[in-house]
């Protein structure tokens, strides 16, 4: 069991910077991953990022290279993502996803095993 609790949400505009953390609980050490994904109303929940828990790797959705960088720290058990030149498309809620499986799968709702209860961002034009 994998508690998730996102924090680090709210109103910014458009071009701002916000920084969103992922703090994880329970049986940490089971964790192969951590992914955080989006979704807007009426959208599908879309994949925004991922790290490997303990390796460092990145991953990113097209949408937002070079402008988040997904990070983390074990000592705090807590993932970070800088959201930097945000853009009112970004608006969404934004959830935290613990993946146990050591494989090469991380772009998917169903690849992950535990889910934070979301934290709100909105970008203002």
């Amino acid at each position: 069991q994998v508690q998730l609790v996102e924090s680090g949400g709210g109103l910014v505009q458009a071009g701002g910077s916000l920084r969103l953390s992922c703090a994880a609980s329970g049986r940490t050490l089971s964790i192969y991953a951590i992914g955080w994904f989006r979704q807007a109303p009426g959208k599908e929940r879309e994949f925004v990022a991922a790290i490997t828990w303990s390796g460092g790797g990145t991953a990113y959705a097209d949408s937002v290279k070079g402008r988040f960088t997904i990070s983390r720290d074990n000592a705090k058990n807590t993932m970070y993502l800088q959201m930097n030149s945000l853009k009112p498309e970004d608006t969404a809620v934004y959830y935290c996803a613990a993946k146990f499986g050591r494989d090469w799968a991380y772009t998917r709702r169903s690849d992950y095993d535990y889910w934070g209860q979301g934290t709100q961002v909105t970008v203002s034009s």
